[in-house]
C-alpha cells in the first residue's frame, strides 16, 4: 500500500537522521514528505524505527494511507511529479 509519511522534527539533527531513515523505505516527494509504497510488516518497521529517533515530548510523525483505487486522483501543480512503482511498468 501507499503511504503518505509526513513529519515536524524541532532538531536538526534528529531532522537529519529521520530523512536517511527514511530514504531507505520510500521517495522525498516534499521537505519532510514521503511516500513510501509498503506492505504491512514493512511500514511497522519504519514507524518503529522512526519512534526511536524522534523525542515524542517535541516531535510529530503522521502517515497516511492511500488506497491504489485512490492513486489516479493524485493531483500535482508546480514542480512535483507522481511517483510510479517500477514493480508495474511495461517494456
Amino acid at each position: 500500500m501507499l503511504y503518505v509519511v509526513a513529519y515536524d522534527v524541532c532538531s536538526p539533527r534528529r531532522l537529519s537522521r529521520i530523512h536517511k531513515f527514511l530514504k531507505d523505505f520510500g521517495v522525498p516527494v516534499q521537505y519532510s514528505v514521503f511516500e513510501c509504497d509498503l506492505d504491512l510488516e514493512q511500514i511497522n518497521k519504519m514507524i518503529a524505527g522512526i519512534k526511536d529517533i524522534l523525542d515524542l515530548e517535541e516531535d510529530s510523525l503522521i502517515v497516511y494511507p492511500v488506497c491504489r483505487e485512490c492513486r489516479p486522483k493524485i493531483s500535482i501543480a508546480g514542480q512535483g511529479y507522481i511517483w510510479i512503482d517500477k514493480e508495474f511498468w511495461v517494456y
